[in-house]
Order: structure tokens, then C-alpha cells, then sequence
């Protein structure tokens, strides 16, 4: 026992010579969160006390069971649900392998609200844990949010991004959503009936239950066939969960550990170089970032890219080897009157390329000096000069330091010229641009 904590104690002090150094060994890579949360080092206090420490579940589904606290609903029709899923083995298998990259960074956030864990299955009922999954009301993504409500859950939607499909936003919305529904009704299951038919629908039928001097919980609630049924089969998937083998089921396992990190990118990026540096198939990817419209990593702010955990030293690998002026897309401020074939003659671009990684409204006519359009990372290399200037334009590599307005002052040329042949994109140096004759 005595060696024992001898050599207890000398591990918690290694453990915390290193941690400094650690520390410092995660700091270059401070914009990554894993599973959402920043990366911290964890060292158990209970080395120190020679208490054997507290450790995980290896799997998700022993947390699960622990925090499942919901009443149980509707006898019958949970019977009729449990039925259902348990006759369909290879519906409920595919809807859970495609949780293994959304489930654990949905537990821990249920968790840390507090939540009833069973609210961490809610997708499997939304959506099928399918984050692209579209449903005929316009309802979109894993928590299926429809247009109006997603916006009031500050999930942004334009052309170039859903956050609807956000795993991460939506999410966090979601779980805004029910907490705002519980408080208003004191009751998970009345809260869970209006996250589906919505609040005006269950405040109805409760002010005609109170009016007529009866019950108002859910089972006495004349409510919609679908959210009559809608908690049931919440609490039927539950069942199924806590009990597999009861119900004759198996359930593939999930770890207990975050399947992504996040990265933050300051400029956009296509989704196949994205893909490709973190050497990984499309399909996987878009499944952990599906709220990009287009073929493009892109939104009016910083853009988050989700990567897998196993992946992501692979991808700061690999954008570093290949750089990031060869990687991140470009961004050329429209002029007014411009037009996307002007744009794709200027930059001797397909056509097609811009269609493919731009929105479909730029195509529709002149572009307004709001606009803002993707180039291909190399396209400051092609400008071609406007028919305007009678004589031929010069090329300039670009050096460390350079700005359009010092290139202007430096040529003595106009910075509105510069912009309007080379666009307002940020110089990289290596970069070519061309420069304007002093006489247009």
C-alpha cells in the first residue's frame, strides 16, 4: 500500500512538470476546439490523495441511461412505438451510426444544461441524426428548425450558408429552445410537445383544458395526432436505449470522446481542398459540415470547419506544407455594373467555376458594389485589362508589405483602377497583379 502511494504521488508530480510544457504544446493550435470546447489539461487531484480517480464510461450510452429522468407518457402508444422500432433493427442501427459524429458533443452540451438526457435522442426522432435532412413544411437539419424559428434562435440562412445544418448552432438553439419552453411550462413533456406543434398550439389546449375545469397535462391535452404521439416515441426510443436487450435490439458503440475539433477560417476555402487536406472522402465531411450552400467554406463571418479529432493534425499538416495563399479562395468586391461574365473575363475564369462556388442571385443581372464574389486562389495572377485603357498593362509580383494603395501611390495610378482590375482582395506575396496605364 505504502509503494502503492509512492508511486501515486510521483505520477501527479510528472503530471505536473509536464503540464507546462503540454500547455505550450497545444498553444499553436488555440483556435482548435475539440468537440467544441477548448483544449485544457486535466489532471485528477485524486492522484495526489492516493484515491484511485474517477473515470468516464468508455461508451456514451452507460451516460445516457444515468441522466434519463423523463416521466413516462402514454402506455399504450409508447407500446405502439417501442413495437415499431424494435420490428425495424436496421432502421434504428443506421440512424445511430449516423449519430457517432454529433451524439457526444450533444450529450455533453445536454449535460452541462442539466437537461433530461432523453433530449439527446430528440434528433433520432427529428431527423434521423441526417443533418441535411429536409422535411415538406421547410423544416431543416438535425433539430429540424423551420425558416422563422431558426431566425429567432440566431440561426443565421443566406446563400451562402444554413445554420439550420450547423451542428454545432443548431444545437445550441435547439437546446435554447426547449429550456425557453420548459421554463413557460414547467413540464418536459409539455415543453417537448411545443418544440413540435409550437407554443400557440399547446398554450390553446391548455387554456381550453383550464376553462373547462380539467387536467392540463400532456395526456389530457387535445393536442395534434403527430405531437400526441411525438413524447411517446421519445420516451419508446428511451426504453430501447436504457434496455437493448429487452427489446432484442443491439446497439453499435458510440465513445465517450469528442469525434471533432473545430477550426475557425479567416478566409474561405473550398470544401474539396478542405477535404483533401485533412485527407478525408466528401461524404464524410459534408456530413460534419452541411451548412455550406455552396462548394465553398464561407459566411459573412469567420467560418467553422469541423474536422475529426484523428484528422486534424493531418490538416494543420498539410495546409501549412501547401500554404494558405494556395488554399484560401479569394474575395473581389463588385464594382457597380459589374456583371459575373465581366468578372469571369477580367480573371479569365470559367463561368461555370463562379456558378459552382458563388450564389445563384449574382447571376441574375449588374452586381451592386455590395456584392462580394469568390475568386480560385490564383486569380490575381490572370486580370486582364479593361478596354478602356489605351495602353497595356503591367505586371507586379507582389513583396511583403504591399497594398493596393501603396502600389498606387508607388505607380502613381489611381487605387479605384487598381481595384477595378485586380479586385479588393487581400495581396499575398508571390502574388501577380496588374497595373493600370497612368492615362485611363
Amino acid at each position: 500500500m505504502r509503494a502503492a502511494t509512492v508511486l501515486q504521488r510521483c505520477l501527479f508530480a510528472l503530471a505536473v512538470s509536464l503540464a507546462p510544457a503540454l500547455t505550450a504544446l497545444a498553444a499553436p493550435h488555440g483556435e482548435l476546439h475539440p468537440g467544441g470546447f477548448a483544449p485544457q489539461l486535466k489532471i485528477s487531484a485524486s492522484l495526489e490523495s492516493g484515491q484511485a480517480a474517477e473515470t468516464e464510461p468508455a461508451s456514451l450510452w452507460p451516460r445516457l441511461r444515468a441522466g434519463m429522468s423523463l416521466a413516462d407518457a402514454d402506455p399504450e402508444l409508447v407500446q405502439l412505438h417501442e413495437r415499431w422500432f424494435a420490428s425495424r433493427p436496421d432502421y434504428l442501427s443506421r440512424a445511430i451510426q449516423r449519430s457517432r459524429p454529433y451524439l457526444f458533443h450533444i450529450v455533453e452540451e445536454v449535460a452541462k444544461r442539466g437537461m433530461p438526457m432523453e433530449i439527446a435522442l430528440l434528433p433520432l426522432i427529428e431527423s434521423g441524426f441526417d443533418p441535411r435532412a429536409e422535411s415538406p413544411r421547410q423544416a431543416s437539419g438535425l433539430w429540424q428548425f423551420i425558416p422563422s424559428t431558426g431566425r429567432v434562435f440566431g440561426l443565421k440562412q443566406n446563400a451562402w450558408y444554413d445554420g439550420r445544418r450547423d451542428v454545432l448552432q443548431a444545437t445550441r438553439a435547439a437546446l435554447d429552445y426547449l429550456e425557453k419552453l420548459e421554463y413557460m411550462y414547467g413540464d418536459w413533456q409539455l415543453a417537448l410537445a411545443a418544440y413540435n406543434c409550437g407554443e400557440g398550439c399547446v398554450s390553446r389546449a391548455i387554456e381550453r383544458n383550464r376553462a373547462a375545469g380539467r387536467p392540463t397535462g400532456f395526456a389530457q391535452l387535445n393536442l395534434p395526432s403527430e405531437t400526441r404521439h411525438y413524447v411517446p416515441k421519445l420516451i419508446a426510443v428511451r426504453n430501447l436505449v436504457r434496455d437493448p436487450e429487452r427489446f432484442q435490439v443491439s446497439l453499435d458503440d458510440i465513445p465517450n470522446d469528442p469525434y471533432f475539433m473545430q477550426v475557425n477560417l479567416a478566409h474561405p476555402m473550398e470544401a474539396k481542398t478542405a477535404a483533401g487536406l485533412a485527407e478525408m472522402g466528401m461524404d464524410e465531411f459534408l456530413a460534419l459540415n452541411p451548412a455550406y450552400q455552396r462548394k465553398v467554406i464561407y459566411t459573412d463571418t469567420p467560418g467553422v470547419l469541423l474536422i475529426p479529432a484523428d484528422r486534424i493534425e493531418t490538416f494543420h499538416f498539410n495546409l501549412q506544407r501547401t500554404g494558405k495563399d494556395k488554399t484560401y479562395l479569394k474575395t473581389y468586391q463588385a464594382n457597380r455594373g459589374d456583371s459575373m461574365r465581366k468578372i469571369a473575363d477580367r480573371f479569365n475564369i470559367s463561368l461555370q467555376w463562379l456558378k459552382e462556388h458563388n450564389p445563384v442571385n449574382l447571376f441574375t443581372g449588374k452586381l451592386s458594389s455590395s456584392d462580394k464574389v469568390l475568386l480560385p486562389a490564383s486569380s490575381s495572377r490572370v486580370a486582364s485589362q479593361p478596354a478602356r485603357n489605351s495602353k497595356p498593362a503591367r505586371a507586379h509580383t507582389v513583396r511583403k508589405g504591399d497594398t493596393l494603395a501603396s502600389l498606387a501611390r508607388q505607380y502613381g495610378v489611381k487605387l479605384a483602377d487598381l481595384r477595378q482590375i485586380n479586385g479588393s482582395s487581400h495581396l499575398m506575396p508571390g502574388d501577380t497583379i496588374l497595373i493600370p496605364s497612368k492615362n485611363s
